[in-house]
């Protein structure tokens, strides 16, 4: 056992200029953003395939956003408003918006099918969401029933009429007709009223963001974090980086998850950098705009980064500028890391977090990154190894469960007091979350990951939970059972595999083409399995329980 639990184990590759405790700026994240407007008003905040939005522009649009939310609206301070947006500067400014009206953020996957925005507006309360154009029709049988106001952003309306660049479909579509039916709202005319919030009263220890993460009940739930622990990883991450004011900044990690939403936008605003931003991920358009544009700092999915040098437009050049490249949620091949560091000096910078923890709690150390590492534990983090059945903590090389305390961890789940009691314990005194992932800490302090301990498939850095995709793949009545598992793929790493048990009256009728087709509209894409096969039988565990484990080793080729 270690020789002093009571204290944080601290890596001795610390970089030896960076201080233990952060300095955070005062208030919340949108102070910060009117730091940025009052200091470079004129500075791009975002950039949205050629068209630019100031620093000024931007926090005007957020204030008549949060103005209309409570005028119109009736937004109060702790109401949860939902935002299912593509990147764009419309997610920006809803999200600051939101913030700005002293209500609580539910960040919604664009992804989602109307079920399943349903069961989000039902578990928040929201009765309030900003969307997409294209998703009117996925919210319309919400509107006037669970939600009581939506407000539709056209993507094209923050695009420049001729652009040199591909626009993605949500963009160039033509404009969806906004319901005249009650309840309806269009982004421009919101935004025209200029309405005028009033005085911000929530603080740094106010909820904030509501994000949504699943778990082995199959029911999504979502983390409570306040504007304190948001803010926290925001500056973490400008500081870790180096970043300034003259950077620009990624915006192609999806913006309601964690990681981009911290890594790249929150980041940006609190240190007044430029963020670039792309509604749809595209590989052909990568070289261009980081040319353009000198991006000097690029948060990436390991998927991305392989799509980029593959792609035909790709040169040497467009690299320029960078300097730094980080991301996670899955291994980068050695090869790609050979080719970023022997061809370009880069390092891919990886690091670790969860939704539970507003990303990060480890980040590899800029100067000394170490390959398929989670990194060292930040500052004002306390990660530790211990047994997950004893919880004792273990030595240095042995693996157990990672638990991680800070200031960025969730205060709770949403009405969720079972998974509560479940996903904290207490430590000398402190209380520390159980990530339910398996891995050790060398002796330098790096942190390196083994399995999960939680049933969680990893598709290309989203999260899916076998347990909520089965809940939903039995609405379908040609399934009498079904198993998710996850099955290996070269490009995403994972995806999704369901071993499918059909009724007797669907056997003669039903194929596994028909079950996939079906999942792909009842729930996400990425959530829906991409492989179905039938089988007669699923084996069983002792206690009659469908044998996952047994199955998803023999998937991957490992022994029992």
């Amino acid at each position: 056992m270690s020789a002093d639990h009571a204290t944080p184990h601290r890596s001795p590759a610390w970089p030896v200029d960076e201080p233990w405790h952060l300095a955070m700026p005062e208030g919340t994240l949108y102070d910060a953003l009117v730091r940025a407007a009052l200091d470079r008003p004129s500075h791009p905040a975002t950039v949205f395939y050629g068209a630019s939005l100031s620093y000024a522009e931007l926090r005007e649009r957020v204030d008549a956003m949060a103005g209309f939310l409570q005028h119109a609206c009736g937004v109060k301070r702790g109401d949860r408003v939902m935002i299912a947006l593509q990147n764009s500067p419309q997610y920006v400014i809803a999200y600051y918006a939101v913030m700005r009206a002293d209500a609580v953020i539910v960040p919604v996957n664009p992804m989602n099918k109307t079920a399943e925005i349903a069961y989000l507006a039902e578990d928040s309360g929201a009765k309030v969401a900003i969307i997409g154009s294209e998703l009117i029709d996925v919210f319309a049988p919400l509107v006037g029933g669970a939600i009581a106001h939506a407000i539709v952003a056209q993507y094209r309306d923050e695009a420049p009429d001729a652009t040199p660049y591909t626009l993605p479909s949500c963009v160039t579509e033509a404009p969806s007709e906004v319901p005249s039916s009650p309840g309806w709202q269009s982004w421009p005319s919101v935004i025209a009223q200029g309405l005028r919030p009033g005085a911000m009263t929530a603080g740094p220890g106010d909820l904030m963001i509501l994000p949504y993460t699943s778990g082995t009940t199959g029911k999504p739930k979502a983390c409570m974090h306040t504007h304190r622990s948001a803010l926290f990883t925001a500056v973490l991450q400008a500081r870790w980086y180096g970043l300034d004011g003259d950077d620009v900044m990624t915006g192609f990690m999806p913006l309601f998850h964690v990681a981009g939403m911290q890594g790249s936008m929150n980041a940006a605003m609190v240190t007044g950098a430029t963020l670039l931003l792309m509604a749809r991920w595209d590989k052909d358009l990568l070289p261009d705009l980081f040319e353009t544009y000198g991006v000097s700092f690029w948060n990436a999915a390991p998927t991305m980064i392989v799509d980029v040098l593959a792609s035909a437009r790709f040169r040497d050049r467009c690299f320029a500028k960078l300097k730094v490249l980080t991301g996670g949620g899955a291994a980068m091949p050695t090869a790609v890391a050979d080719r970023l560091k022997g061809r370009f000096g880069l390092d891919f910078v990886e690091g670790y977090g969860m939704t539970e923890t507003m990303s990060p709690t480890h980040l590899n150390p800029i100067a000394a990154p170490k390959r398929e590492c989670l990194g060292i534990a930040v500052q004002e983090t306390d990660a530790r190894i211990v047994d997950p059945e004893s919880l004792i903590e273990l030595d240095d090389h042995v693996v157990g469960e990672i638990v991680v305390h800070g200031p960025q961890v969730l205060q709770g789940y949403w009405n969720r007091p079972q998974a509560n009691a479940e996903s904290f314990i207490e430590i000398s005194g402190k209380r520390f979350l159980r990530t339910g992932d398996l891995g050790y800490r060398d002796s330098d302090g790096y942190f390196f990951a083994v399995d999960r301990l939680k049933r969680m498939i990893n598709v290309s850095g989203f999260k899916v939970w076998p347990a909520e995709v089965e809940a939903a793949m039995y609405q379908n009545r040609a399934i009498r059972e079904c198993c998710i598992i996850s099955a290996p793929d070269v490009y995403r790493g994972e995806t999704v595999k369901a071993l499918v048990v059909l009724d007797d009256a669907a056997r003669a009728t039903t194929s596994p083409d028909d079950v996939v087709s079906w999942a792909r509209s009842a729930m996400a894409s990425y959530k829906a399995p991409r492989a179905v096969v039938f089988v007669d039988e699923l084996p069983r565990t002792a206690s009659n329980k469908i044998n996952w484990r047994l199955l998803q080793d023999a998937e991957w080729g490992r022994t029992a």
